[in-house]
């Protein structure tokens, strides 16, 4: 039978930079922060320039680094994997890699993986910017795309919550949102 641990009852980061031992102890203590600080999304294509390309058009990513040597444990994870490259857009990070021999489909509906990955603008603008440049970046010919679906119209829920729905040229959904500052 499963059991939740409490919190501190788990290996976690503290001030000092070490580490604690897993332990059923329920003790707190100021100095350890187990909130995890969300890093990036990895997105496996077989077209990493394309892919890259399109993240640096689309929303103004830059290249942050790339790798060809990988470790013992990344190449039994991912067998295959021969490039990798750190795109970024803000605070949102990407690392785009391959594997070779491992021709890629657009993801299926019913396939078990992440539905959409949001991230928020600053103004309602920004999304009506978002979708006209999709459709300048799509328009360029550059990009194989595995799905022909282009951007949602920009929806407004009943909070004042506003959405804008595109994909990117592997099938991958991106939510892009604007929440108002007081509810609508």
């Amino acid at each position: 039978m499963r059991r939740a641990l409490s919190p501190g009852a788990d290996v976690c980061s503290t001030a000092g930079g070490g580490h604690t031992v897993t332990t059923t102890e329920t003790t707190s203590h100021p100095d350890v922060d187990c909130s995890p600080q969300f890093n990036h999304i990895a997105i496996q294509t077989d077209d990493v320039e394309g892919t890259t390309l399109w993240y640096e058009n689309y929303l103004g990513a830059t290249v942050q680094w790339s790798m060809d040597t990988f470790s013992d444990l990344t190449t039994a994870r991912l067998p295959g994997i021969s490039h990798l490259v750190e795109v970024k857009a803000g605070n949102l990070r990407l690392h785009v890699f391959d594997r070779q021999g491992n021709d890629l489909a657009a993801p299926q509906d019913l396939q078990r993986r992440f539905q959409h990955l949001g991230a928020t603008v600053e103004r309602a603008e920004h999304l009506t910017y978002l979708r006209e440049r999709w459709f300048e970046v799509r328009d360029t010919g550059d990009y194989r795309w595995v799905r022909d679906d282009e951007p949602s119209e920009i929806v407004v829920d009943s909070q004042g919550m506003q959405s804008l729905y595109v994909f990117d040229p592997n099938g991958l959904e991106f939510e892009f949102v604007y929440f108002p500052e007081t509810p609508q």
